[in-house]
């Protein structure tokens, strides 16, 4: 039963190498839900997540002869840092073997413990079996990351400290979950101690073990996961782990990456801590659960969510911004067609009034036959988050004739076709002329551009990109004679833009011409 773990928490003696971590109050993040909003800081650990706790949990019980023959774990990278940093700090040699698509920081941080470490396979569970195997072989001590119930005893010390910290009511308490060794330790503790607070374990929905085993009353293998939350990465949940989940969880939700990318987002503005994007799964669960249950939360009682970790590569920030205005309910991105001819670029952007642009991609396809083709426009358009917005938004543009196709969720649209909208210009295209330009970034002034650009010449490619930048940046074609040219500078300067003329650049005559 979970209540065999109480003593085993209370009797874990982490804290000469685990610190305790503050439960901060999420100042941003509870004025916009209303509701108060906590979030237990663990990427302040040493090794910026829970994991140390587990893990050197587990190597004060080895006894001298099992620390001599050296210890050895499979991880995703959290898990691999901790039980590095554990075994350096005992004395104990540690061998890791993490999926090659462990984030390069992770890696590096256990090398830099000392650790070795062996990359092999794309998920936890590949790398799981090579480590059985290399077990098998050296005689090594396996550490594992979820499944044991001194792991799980030192994860369970994030809940002792939170109901210490906050003595208060609380409705739920929200907790990633990957293979379950946190979760199941914290769950153990609450339900035996607060048997009235609520614990809802938080999954990516690409990931969702736990969710299926509850649903099914069994563990089950998920045949394919998603990796971009990494730490969570997890094909089927902990024999053990799921022993005591399913006695003591609430509820299972699972987000999706673009609300995890919006959790990432709430973090850093609430405490200026980037998280990595198993890090901020709790977050996005909260906000999914307040969305669907915000009636039956006590405004008097607690929402607490656990901030797992911190260790992301630097260069997937960008690939989180783009996802996080999506996931904050504040971007649409819309395929709409409009009429090709000089001037239907103009008015569709005049119908959109002070509504930011975020993003438009167009390319001219030319004439047939003499007659007016339809141009389709790629578009992202900011949005009011929690509201019929997106809907009123795309009939309002069909009202006005425009054919219009909400991409917002469409996963291959906000990979890829985003990025690869237009082509190389019609063999009848001719008397093209390529700037770039530079303006300042404030409501109307992408109207005011087009408005200078579209009296006088047909545009016949179009990209722009709002990156929350002072400045907006737009790459765009014009058919204009060659002797025009002077006109549209001069039009430029009058609005005091900065601009180049691109024609010759390599780019535009590879890719576009």
């Amino acid at each position: 039963m979970p209540e065999s773990y109480i003593k085993r928490i209370l009797s874990a003696r982490i804290y000469d190498l685990a610190v305790e971590t503050p439960l901060d109050h999420a100042e941003l993040l509870s004025e916009r839900l209303g509701h108060n909003v906590l979030i237990k800081r663990e990427d302040l650990q040493p090794v910026f997540s829970f994991k140390v706790r587990g893990a050197y949990n587990k190597l004060l019980q080895l006894n001298e002869e099992e620390k001599k023959r050296g210890v050895i774990a499979a991880s995703a990278g959290n898990h691999a840092q901790g039980l590095a940093m554990a075994a350096r700090h005992l004395g104990v040699q540690a061998t890791i073997v993490m999926p090659r698509t462990t984030p390069a920081i992770k890696a590096e941080a256990v090398k830099r413990r000392k650790a070795k470490v062996v990359l092999v396979g794309d998920t936890y569970d590949e790398a799981s079996a090579h480590a059985q195997a290399l077990i098998e072989k050296h005689g090594m001590v396996y550490i594992p990351p979820f499944d044991d119930r001194d792991v799980i005893a030192g994860q369970g010390t994030v809940a002792l400290e939170i109901l210490r910290q906050h003595p208060g009511p609380i409705h739920a308490v929200f907790i990633p979950v990957g293979g379950g060794g946190l979760a199941a330790g914290m769950a153990a503790y609450i339900k035996y101690v607060r048997p009235e607070i609520k614990v809802i374990a938080v999954e990516p929905e690409d990931a969702a073990c736990l969710a299926v085993a509850m649903d099914k009353g069994r563990r089950v293998t998920l045949p394919e996961i998603g990796i971009f939350a990494d730490g969570a990465a997890v094909a089927q949940i902990g024999k053990e782990t799921f022993r005591v989940l399913r006695q003591t969880v609430d509820a299972v939700v699972t987000v999706s990456t673009d609300e995890i990318c919006a959790g990432i987002k709430d973090i850093f503005e609430d405490t200026r801590s980037i998280a990595e994007p198993a890090g901020a799964l709790a977050v996005a669960g909260l906000k999914r659960y307040v969305e669907n249950l915000a009636t039956e939360i006590d405004p008097r009682a607690a929402l607490i969510a656990v901030h797992s970790g911190a260790n992301t590569n630097f260069d997937r920030l960008r690939y989180i911004s783009e996802r996080t205005e999506i996931g904050e309910g504040r971007e649409a991105i819309l395929a709409v067609t409009i009429p090709e001819r000089p001037g239907s670029y103009r008015e569709f952007c005049s119908l959109l009034g002070k509504r930011s642009i975020t993003e438009f991609n167009y390319r001219y396809s030319g004439e047939v036959q003499g007659s007016v083709n339809d141009a389709h426009i790629f578009v992202g358009l900011q949005i009011t988050p929690g509201a019929d917005d997106r809907a009123e938004l795309i009939q309002s543009l069909e009202v006005k004739g425009y054919k219009v196709v909400d991409m917002t969720d469409n996963e291959m649209a906000k990979l890829h076709i985003r990025h690869m909208v237009g082509g190389h210009a019609p063999t009848s295209l001719a008397n093209e002329l390529v700037y770039r330009f530079e303006f300042p970034e404030r409501p109307g002034a992408l109207t005011n551009f087009l408005s200078k650009l579209a009296s006088h010449w047909n545009i016949t490619f179009f990209h722009y990109r709002n990156h929350g930048a002072a400045y907006g940046r737009v790459l765009v074609g014009l058919q204009m004679p060659a002797n025009e040219s002077r006109l549209l500078e001069q039009s430029m300067k009058e609005l005091n833009f900065r601009f180049w003329d691109e024609t010759e650049n390599d780019a535009y005559r590879f890719f576009l011409a």
